[in-house]
């Protein structure tokens, strides 16, 4: 998650047979530096995030803000049943900013993964910054910007005199160097072949088949 200021994250988990006190809660909260997002397995269960029964642990009575919609968080593998227990809460000063979605897969859990942007953050982070291209680069143009001369070094410290250089070279090539489109950020898996892409659709399709079925029951 990307983020443009301090924010104080939590992450939580109350066993579901455990008794939890309310004074416990209190407290924990009590601790948190505003503004604060806490990210949780509560095994607890209200109508407010989808669940058909009531036992909210207690979380209720603060002023905070749930990001969970209806949309279900975890696959009891006992009951093929799904549930709402894992939650995100966030101090009122967050919710305008932060937009939660439920990952469709498990990925070999029996959670889905929680996903919170941040509809503050730049999207252009997600991209490679473009890149020179040398090969088309006018290196005459740049011979005669990039003049680096003794007036820049001499009666300078080191950091200016480096600072010095390094703008004049970067002011050069940006007049004489064409720039290549950035590109969106991907994951680099080298093992990833033909057979694991497969076995991935494989896995996407029965997994859809049996969701659907499991919602009808």
């Amino acid at each position: 998650m990307h983020i443009k200021s301090l924010i104080t994250f939590c992450s939580l988990y109350l066993p579901p047979h455990q008794t939890v006190y309310q004074t416990e809660l209190n407290n924990l909260i009590f601790q948190l530096p505003s503004p604060f997002l806490i990210l949780d397995d509560l095994n607890g269960h209200s109508p407010l995030w989808g669940g058909t029964e009531t036992n909210s642990r207690g979380l209720a009575d603060h002023n905070i803000c749930l990001l969970n919609n209806n949309e279900k968080t975890h696959f009891h593998l006992l009951t093929h049943t799904f549930h709402s227990i894992d939650l995100a809460l966030c101090t009122p000063a967050l919710l305008p900013f932060l937009h939660l979605t439920v990952d469709d897969n498990l990925h070999n859990s029996d959670h889905f993964l929680l996903i919170i942007t941040d509809n503050r953050h730049n999207s252009a982070n997600h991209y490679y910054s473009p890149k020179y291209v040398y090969n088309a680069a006018d290196w005459q143009k740049f011979s005669s910007l990039a003049d680096i001369t003794s007036d820049i070094i001499d009666n300078h410290t080191v950091d200016e005199a480096l600072e010095n250089i390094i703008s004049i070279i970067k002011t050069a090539a940006d007049a004489s160097i064409p720039l290549a489109k950035g590109t969106r950020r991907r994951q680099y898996k080298p093992w990833w072949n033909d057979l694991c892409q497969q076995a991935y659709k494989a896995q996407q399709k029965a997994w859809n088949i049996f969701r659907r079925s499991s919602n009808h029951n």
